[in-house]
């Protein structure tokens, strides 16, 4: 390879926390080594940016950390850093250390900021997608989805158990935000009876449409899942609005929440973080930025930020049939 363009560069973990990103932070910082690239880490995000919370790293630094949830870097949400004179600062903080580079892990509000930072102060940056919800476009999947996924999908059949065991309705609400990857994707991997997700029009005679052919095929319990970006009704008057057309169904309402975002990455999640770790580093190598590092067709490629944070990844249509026909 030749010169790299970068001599030191930082990396920060933003956003909403997702299992892999510690594998993802351990590859960029463990690639930087290798060729002899000076990189810092960043505490708590934008933030640590702005109030100078910088810490040297090296290979030993990221130590038995590939296996663990969440991130070591910690993560949050930066307010200031939406300011101009936030943003100043964190500017200045990267002067200080010699910052040329940033590897900015996290979701597109993550990269949003990059992108604003890269073109008012010219510090390059790279993004890698590290967010359950697999919503960013570049890349077949992000970093963690694969774990939440596997989460959302054990929680749902240990509430199929009770839910056979006692004839009940459960309607289970999953994580994902305004997509419907999560939903759909646990959905079709437990035979719910109907997956509920805002990238399709759904209805309240559809559902009970579902329900009724359910009752010929002699099913004496169901679960719906919705996704909690679902646009038809949040999840309590979905289950009212059954109650009431389905007076004798024992419903029940389970909201999964933020078990999804936690515990160890799956196998896939971490060989995911670790090529997409590597790939940020050797972008910036090759004086790639403004980008994001995702991967399409088992290949790492390139993807502007501006157009990952635009489009959207689509919901593959087939699944959607699929869980229809075999949910009957």
């Amino acid at each position: 390879m030749k010169e790299s363009a970068v001599k030191k560069i930082a990396v920060l973990t933003s956003g909403g926390d997702s299992p892999g990103m510690n594998a993802a932070l351990r590859a960029v910082v463990r690639t930087a080594n290798y060729y002899n690239i000076e990189c810092y880490g960043v505490r708590e995000g934008y933030n640590g940016l702005i109030h100078d919370d910088f810490l040297k790293m090296g290979p030993r630094s990221v130590k038995n950390i590939i296996n663990q949830g969440g991130t070591i870097l910690k993560s949050a949400r930066s307010k200031e850093f939406m300011t101009k004179e936030g943003r100043q600062k964190a500017y200045d903080n990267c002067i200080k250390y010699g910052i040329e580079a940033l590897v900015c892990i996290g979701g597109d509000g993550t990269f949003t900021g990059a992108k604003i930072f890269n073109e008012e102060f010219g510090i390059r940056v790279i993004g890698v997608p590290g967010t359950i919800d697999n919503d960013i476009f570049g890349t077949d999947n992000t970093i963690g989805y694969d774990t939440a996924l596997n989460t959302a999908m054990d929680a749902i059949d240990k509430i199929r158990d009770t839910a056979t065991s006692h004839n009940r309705v459960f309607f289970v609400e999953v994580m994902g935000r305004d997509a419907g990857f999560i939903a759909l994707n646990s959905g079709l991997a437990t035979g719910a009876l109907d997956i509920l997700i805002p990238e399709k029009k759904d209805s309240m005679d559809e559902l009970f449409a579902n329900f009724r052919n359910a009752e010929k095929t002699g099913k004496a319990s169901s679960i719906v899942v919705v996704a909690e970006g679902e646009k038809l009704a949040n999840i309590y008057e979905l289950a009212e609005q059954t109650k009431v057309e389905f007076p004798d169904y024992d419903i029940r309402v389970a909201i999964l929440g933020h078990i999804q975002r936690g515990g160890s990455p799956s196998c896939a999640d971490r060989v995911l973080a670790s090529r997409l770790g590597y790939g940020a580093v050797v972008g910036l190598m090759e004086g790639q930025n403004n980008v994001m590092a995702g991967m399409r067709s088992n290949d790492i490629v390139y993807t502007e930020i501006e157009e990952a944070i635009k489009k959207h990844n689509e919901i593959n249509k087939d699944l959607l049939l699929i869980s229809e026909i075999l949910a009957i």
